[in-house]
């Protein structure tokens, strides 16, 4: 039985996450300081295309091969498909100097999130940074889901592949502090506060 389901990239274009997640993420990225990007779960590439876009050296991984030949279709020498349970990164990625790791919307699909952490300080170069997004639940937020009875399709069993965590930013937090990290930034995304669709966390490798 398959461990992977792919996401069914049909083109490079925003996916809608990053509606809410693009702005707030860059807001958290600094040239002088994040010299040497990777995201891990890319997708079809449009985060790390975008980055270049805007002057950042950046890469990407993903399980996806479908979405990986999307995303070199703009840059080929930047995309490389990643089997995240060999623990290591692509021959090509190596060595290099990685200063930042993104994932986004990934840590709530995976069995074993404290795994994904420690593949993630493997890959870090030194003291460096991960920026890590995923949906959001706070009290309020599962209050008003209780309320309006929507947890079944909230969290439906049905989706082949979907969100099998749920993150509070106390909960995320402690994984990362946990590691070795210390958060260091936090903002919701998308709705109003506390409601939040995605929030953003970033934590410093100390």
């Amino acid at each position: 039985m398959s461990d992977y389901k792919d996401y069914g990239f049909n083109n490079n274009s925003m996916t809608h996450n990053f509606n809410y997640i693009l702005q707030p993420l860059l807001g958290m990225l600094a040239k002088d300081k994040n010299q040497c990007i990777l995201d891990l779960g890319c997708g079809n590439g449009y985060l790390v295309n975008h980055l270049i876009s805007l002057g950042y050296n950046a890469y990407g991984t993903d399980a996806s091969e479908k979405g990986i030949r999307i995303a070199q279709q703009t840059h080929p020498d930047r995309f490389f498909v990643q089997d995240l349970s060999t623990g290591k990164l692509p021959a090509k990625l190596q060595g290099l100097p990685f200063d930042t790791i993104i994932s986004t919307e990934v840590i709530e699909h995976l069995y074993d999130p404290a795994a994904f952490i420690d593949f993630c300080k493997q890959a870090l170069h030194n003291h460096g940074d991960i920026i890590l997004s995923t949906p959001y639940h706070g009290y309020l937020k599962n209050l008003v889901l209780s309320l309006f009875n929507k947890w079944d399709s909230h969290i439906s069993p049905l989706w082949l592949g979907g969100h099998i965590k749920m993150w509070s930013a106390k909960t995320l937090g402690n994984l990362l502090t946990g590691k070795g990290f210390k958060v260091t930034a936090f903002t919701g995304c998308g709705r109003i506060p506390y409601l939040w669709k995605s929030m953003l966390i970033k934590a410093r490798l100390n």
